[in-house]
């Protein structure tokens, strides 16, 4: 006969003595089992520290809030060295094992570093936009001493702030391609890691690359990831969200305005941004990217369509029914138009392509729109 605990662990019965074994057998691989269990809920929550010193049996740690301890190192720990980043437990402050294997690999793993080949003659619609990211971003780098002399300080940073597909990054990849500007891209819930302090040091590290490899932006997509307005109380991973974005401000106030580091935030959702990222001196000058209006659709579309082989094509038309398209949008509409010609064996784009274009692609945007409010 077969029955199910509570627990959900099922024991076997059988009649005589082979029966009581049996069953003793089985309650006490379930005990085993639960006590085991336990032993991992009584654990500490493992903290990632940055070596300082090493001795033959201990060393010494950093831990993220700046607090330094002369700590154990556990036998099977591998050889670790100053510079490296370890796990410890927090509870009673033990070397564990060590975290990567260069901080090569710590940064490169998460970012994009790229020398841009966008220009700002691939940009369409954006003229205002444009104007006020070469005054805060490309002036500064190109042309240090101009503010010297007048006696200002450029701000530090931007934040783009816009729908989706409407040409923020773009804009940030012009920027760096114009200032032969390293761009360092990173999307913000990256920097949300596993370990305490773990995403902290990400921070840390990404700018450490950013000076190393100066003139540099350091672009940082999906920002409230990790920079929504904060909660007095929240779980594990909330404070570990809110470490990281200590990090993130304190990296921001640690470089003067004139250095060869800019920083770019992007989101699609400014209204739950933490105002201290916004506050002067840190990415305090915004500039929102909207839906492109008419004149600025039509530049778009030339632009995405300039090398495409057409006949008699009126954009006037396309543009108006593209109305609430935004960039991304009308790129992908000149692709889709291409494919319609080479579905049926033509080397010219028509017309009649481009209006398929445009419904299949508004009826793209139309279900997603409806999946938003329907779930």
């Amino acid at each position: 006969m077969t029955e199910t605990n509570k627990t959900g662990v099922s024991f076997s019965f059988y009649s005589g003595h082979y029966g009581l074994e049996e069953e003793n057998r089985v309650l006490k691989e379930s005990i085993g089992n639960l006590e085991k269990e336990i032993e991992k809920f009584k654990k500490g929550p493992l903290v990632i520290c940055e070596v300082k010193e090493v001795f033959e049996h201990k060393c010494v740690v950093r831990f993220p809030n700046g607090n330094e301890f002369l700590v154990d190192k556990t036998a099977n720990c591998e050889q670790i060295f100053p510079g490296d980043s370890v796990v410890a437990e927090q509870k009673n402050l033990t070397v564990v094992g060590k975290v990567g294997t260069s901080k090569k690999f710590d940064v490169e793993k998460f970012v994009i570093i790229e020398k841009p080949k966008i220009s700002w003659k691939n940009i369409g619609g954006l003229t205002f936009q444009e104007q006020e990211i070469k005054e805060i971003v490309e002036l500064p780098l190109t042309n240090p001493e101009l503010f010297k002399t007048i006696g200002i300080d450029p701000p530090k940073g931007i934040l783009l702030h816009g729908p989706p597909g409407t040409g923020k990054t773009m804009l940030a990849k012009a920027v760096a391609n114009s200032t032969n500007a390293t761009f360092i891209q990173i999307v913000g819930s990256e920097l949300v890691q596993k370990y305490i302090g773990e995403g902290a040091k990400l921070v840390k590290d990404i700018f450490q690359l950013a000076k190393e490899k100066a003139p540099s932006i350091v672009f940082i997509d999906e920002i409230d990831a990790i920079a929504s307005v904060r909660v007095d109380i929240g779980t594990g991973g909330e404070r570990e969200v809110q470490r990281t974005f200590m990090q993130l401000l304190a990296e921001i106030d640690g470089f003067k305005p004139l250095d060869n580091v800019k920083v770019i935030g992007c989101t699609n959702r400014k209204e739950i941004l933490d105002k201290a990222i916004v506050r002067p001196g840190r990415l305090d000058r915004q500039i929102f990217v909207s839906l492109p209006k008419e004149e600025a659709r039509l530049d778009i579309l030339k632009i995405h369509t300039e090398k495409m082989n057409m006949d008699k094509i009126n954009f006037e038309e396309i543009i108006n029914l593209t109305n609430g398209f935004s960039g991304a949008e009308l790129k992908s509409i000149a692709t889709e138009a291409g494919y319609f010609a080479i579905r049926q064996n033509r080397t010219v784009v028509t017309q009649e392509d481009f209006l398929k274009a445009v419904e299949k692609i508004g009826r793209k945007e139309t279900d997603q729109s409806f999946k938003k409010m329907f779930g």
